[in-house]
This record gives structure tokens, C-alpha cells and sequence, in this order.
């Protein structure tokens, strides 16, 4: 289909792009890659009347490490993460979550803030970030300030961002010593979306058990989580099979799964329990190297 018509505003400067949906909060949409927005324009699921493309502004692409963390520009593309040499030695997680996105095609245009404005409920993206307990940087009208992951997603295709703010880095802090992080997603045969996607960052004590244990579900509802019980009930446990299974048991539970056409409620809360499971032996086996 066609989209409904609309204007082209392509800003110079972010202060521009801040300016512009100041003065159209409603009616003003940013892209980027565009891989999430001209899909849904062109179904006419959605008709801005302005279309912001913030794509060539500057100094809103690259990944650093800066403090113990990767600070990775909202502008940077799928491809740019999966591909990155820091970010394969510093956070192999993120560039393996990264490589799982889409196709070529939708990893080459498709950038991480893009993807996390959007808030897409089977994004791969807001598992890891979730677990990695990351931050966005986002600047707006009344100027910049930080958001944790876990206060970002809202409900379906909702974040807390402002109408007239714009993430602009996301800082993802590197596990220390004896840490290990694993993404294992179900994914959809075509789109290759996550029917349902988890990420699990496992620390290991001296003696094996767990230090600490985070996990970032997606797919399942209708916004990306944590499963906080599944976490606790973690901590200070020798990671066997019991202990992953329990907690698999706890994830499932923590969930509001949605039914859909792709699959039912029941077979997404089994899914998070198994993949819970996948994700956590993986990251526990990744952290005792």
C-alpha cells in the first residue's frame, strides 16, 4: 500500500529536530532507519502529517567504551553493534542479539535507538538491554536527562520518552569479572521477530553459586520486562538444573502473556520457561570461563 501523504523535514541539528516536534506534538513522527515507522505508514496503521528524519545528524553514531561501560550512539545501525570488535570482546551478548535481527537488509538500516523508541514488544533489543540494566540518554526541549531501561518501556509500542524528546546514546554498563550474558530467542520463521526472547547476565561467587542473576523477557506481553522474582530466587543457589528450571518456573509466572496468531498464551509462558532455562545455563557456563 501507499502511505498517506505527508512532509518531509530533515533537521541539521538535534536542537532543530527537538524544535520541530515542539511545535508539532501530535502530528510529527522521527525516523531513522525506518524499518519500524514506513512499514506501519504504509499499512496506514499510522499517517503523521511531518516526518522527521534524523538520520544524518551528526555526532548520534559509534560505540565507546567510557567508564566501564559501552556508550553506543542511538544512530548506530543494527550491523554497526553485531559487527563491532569492542563490542564482540566487551559485551558479546549485545552483538550476538544484534545479528539475530531481521535480515541483512533490515541490519544494515535498522538503528538500536530506533528500535527502542519504538518499543516493539517482540524487538530483540529490550531483553538484553533490560538484563544489562542499561540507559538511554535522551535530549529534548527542556534539555537532557537519563532513563533506565527498566523505566523506559511502558506498555505496547509506548516508552516514557516526551513527545519532544530524542535518545540520542545508550550506555551499556560491561559485566565485571566472573559474569556471563546469553540471548536465546524463539523466533518468528519470517519476520524472525521473538515469538519470545530472553537474556540472562549471571555473576558467579568464588565458589560457583550465584552472585546475581538478571533477566529481560521478550515477546511474551505487550512490553519487554524483568523477572525480578526468577532473579532473587537466584542468588546465593548453585546454578543446576533445579535451581534453572525453578527459576524458568518463576519467569513464566511473572509474565502476562499475550495470544495472538503466531501462538497462544500458554505456549508463551512454556516458551519463557524454557527459554529462561536456555538463557541462564548458557550465561552461567559463560561466566565459569
Amino acid at each position: 500500500m501507499i502511505p498517506s501523504a505527508f512532509e518531509y523535514f530533515a533537521p541539521t541539528t538535534l536542537a532543530e529536530a527537538t524544535s520541530f516536534l515542539v511545535a508539532h506534538p501530535d502530528d510529527a513522527k522521527l525516523v531513522a532507519g525506518g524499518h519500524s515507522l514506513i512499514p506501519l505508514m504504509k499499512l496506514r496503521l499510522a499517517a503523521p502529517t511531518y516526518l522527521v528524519d534524523i538520520s544524518r545528524l551528526p555526532g548520534l553514531s559509534g560505540i565507546r567504551e567510557v567508564n566501564g561501560a559501552l556508550e553506543i550512539g542511538a544512530l548506530t545501525t543494527h550491523y554497526q553493534v553485531e559487527s563491532s570488535a569492542v563490542v564482540r570482546e566487551r559485551l558479546p551478548v549485545l552483538a550476538e542479539t544484534a545479528a539475530l535481527i531481521g535480515d541483512v537488509q533490515v541490519r544494515n538500516r535498522g538503528t538500536i535507538g530506533g528500535s527502542l523508541a519504538h518499543a516493539d514488544p517482540a524487538a530483540d533489543y529490550p531483553a538484553p538491554i533490560l538484563a544489562l540494566d542499561a540507559e538511554v540518554s535522551v535530549t529534548g526541549s527542556k534539555g537532557q536527562r537519563t532513563i533506565k531501561a527498566t523505566d523506559l518501556f511502558v506498555d505496547l509500542l509506548t516508552t516514557s520518552l516526551k513527545a519532544d524528546e530524542v535518545i540520542t546514546h545508550v550506555r551499556v554498563p560491561i559485566p565485571g569479572a566472573r559474569s556471563g550474558a546469553s540471548y536465546q530467542k524463539f523466533p518468528h520463521p519470517a519476520s524472525r521477530y521473538a515469538i519470545v526472547g530472553v537474556a540472562a547476565v549471571v555473576r558467579l561467587n568464588a565458589d560457583g553459586s550465584c552472585a546475581s542473576a538478571a533477566i529481560g523477557i521478550t515477546g511474551a506481553g505487550s512490553k519487554a520486562q524483568r523477572a525480578p522474582s526468577a532473579e532473587a530466587g537466584l542468588a546465593g543457589s548453585k546454578l543446576d538444573d533445579a535451581a534453572l528450571i525453578k527459576a524458568g518456573a518463576a519467569a513464566a509466572e511473572a509474565i502476562d502473556p499475550v495470544g495472538d496468531i503466531h501462538a497462544s498464551a500458554e505456549y508463551r509462558r512454556h516458551l519463557v520457561r524454557e527459554f529462561t532455562v536456555r538463557a541462564l545455563r548458557e550465561a552461567a557456563a559463560r561466566a565459569g570461563k
